[in-house]
């Protein structure tokens, strides 16, 4: 199967400028050669000299830039076809001339324009038809009229198609530059999931690993046994962040389905509810002691809404572990037939540091921005009874 072939831009821009020149001279050369060949026996033209060459050249020559001034030709066209036919040259020679220089306007004019130059060159042939035998002279009126009607129905034809090309050529390009920025923004979103999903995996574990090395470093001598655990939950840390780094690479590298397959053992699994307690533990074992209360009936949550509720809840957790070290954190999750509810709150100090928007707010915004996805809100403040308070709600139907 031969492959398309794709002209460049610029040979498209130059090649009817080129087809034109050779119609123009081709055309010239076929008229001199009737001109100087063609008997005329009834003697009714007028002989063949070197004015009837020149006007048959001033004819066909203009032609060879037509698109550029379609007008201009026209009426150069026709004031010199005029000309040759009054001076009772042979007529058919300019026939084909002022056919196409008429064909030209009718194609890339206006339609009122189009008629005032039908009118004008139906007079100039029908003028030339007078050189036609007596027996001839009314086919050679009908052959005339007909022509120019049918030309200036084929130009419009031509001009409204080269505008429909056009409006056509005009949403390709909208619709091009669409789906660039939509997939900009696609990427820009992704971009955004993947510095969320990286801010809450290394946020919590680092959190958990720099609380524990200070454990470990203050009771080094004092307490072996205290800074071996505190070590066996660095270690363990830092292996549920490489777990989980490593699952969001193959996600990235080969899709979902394959992440599923890479993440079948328990700690490559993707984080949801289920893995709560086990979230709770490594956040007690940071020194923040952690209350886990479940209500309602509880229901497997699609993915990505499980998700988003486990990540909202670690870094809700892994905030208490940077601003409220020493706070005894509680979270409630609560499922209704419409939601799923989420309280994470703490009975430290309330720190403004959580709820600015600059860097240190990025975790919140995190979080609303992980809400939002799924139709959910999220609210943050200091607690009634103070401490701080993080309040998640997604909206999940039990029976989807």
């Amino acid at each position: 199967m031969f492959a398309q072939r794709t002209w460049s831009p610029a040979v498209r821009r130059v090649f009817p400028q080129v087809a034109d020149i050779v119609y123009a001279v081709v055309s010239l050369g076929i008229m001199g050669a009737m001109l100087h060949n063609w008997p005329d026996r009834q003697g009714n033209w007028r002989h063949t000299d070197v004015w009837a060459y020149v006007l048959i050249a001033l004819v066909y020559l203009p032609l060879a830039v037509r698109r550029r001034a379609p007008l201009t030709v026209l009426v150069s066209t026709a004031a010199c076809a005029l000309c040759y036919l009054t001076l009772s040259y042979y007529h058919p020679a300019v026939f084909c001339g002022m056919c196409l220089a008429f064909y030209t306007v009718a194609a890339r004019g206006p339609r009122r324009l189009v008629a005032k130059c039908a009118a004008g060159s139906l007079v100039v042939l029908l003028w030339g038809t007078r050189l036609a035998g007596p027996g001839i002279r009314p086919q050679s009126v009908v052959f005339v009229t007909v022509t120019v009607a049918v030309l200036w129905v084929t130009g419009d034809r031509s001009r409204r198609l080269a505008e429909r090309g056009e409006r056509l050529a005009v949403l390709s390009e909208q619709l091009r530059l669409e789906q660039e920025e939509k997939a900009q923004r696609a990427v820009i979103a992704e971009r955004m999931n993947i510095a969320r999903e990286l801010h809450d995996v290394v946020a919590h574990h680092v959190s958990a690993i720099s609380v524990q090395t200070g454990l470990a470093d203050y009771v080094f001598v004092s307490d072996p046994r205290t800074a071996r655990a505190a070590l066996e939950t660095i270690a363990g840390s830092a292996h549920e962040a490489m777990a989980e780094m490593r699952r969001m690479l193959v996600v990235l590298k080969e899709g979902t389905g394959r992440a599923r397959e890479e993440g079948a053992g328990d700690h490559d699994a993707a984080p949801g509810l289920g893995r709560l307690d086990q979230l709770a533990r490594r956040v007690e074992a940071a020194g923040v002691s952690v209350a886990v209360r479940i209500t309602g009936a509880p229901f497997a949550l699609p993915p990505g809404v499980d998700l988003c509720v486990f990540r909202v809840i670690q870094e809700a957790l892994t905030n208490v572990i940077k601003h409220a070290p020493t706070a005894n954190a509680s979270v409630a999750v609560h499922y209704d037939e419409a939601a799923v509810r989420v309280r994470v709150a703490d009975d430290g100090q309330a720190t403004p540091v959580a709820t600015t928007p600059g860097p240190a707010g990025h975790g919140l915004v995190g979080m609303r921005e992980r809400a939002v996805i799924y139709g959910g809100t999220v609210t943050a403040g200091p607690g009634p009874q103070g401490g701080f308070e993080v309040e998640l709600m997604v909206p999940v139907s039990r029976d989807r």
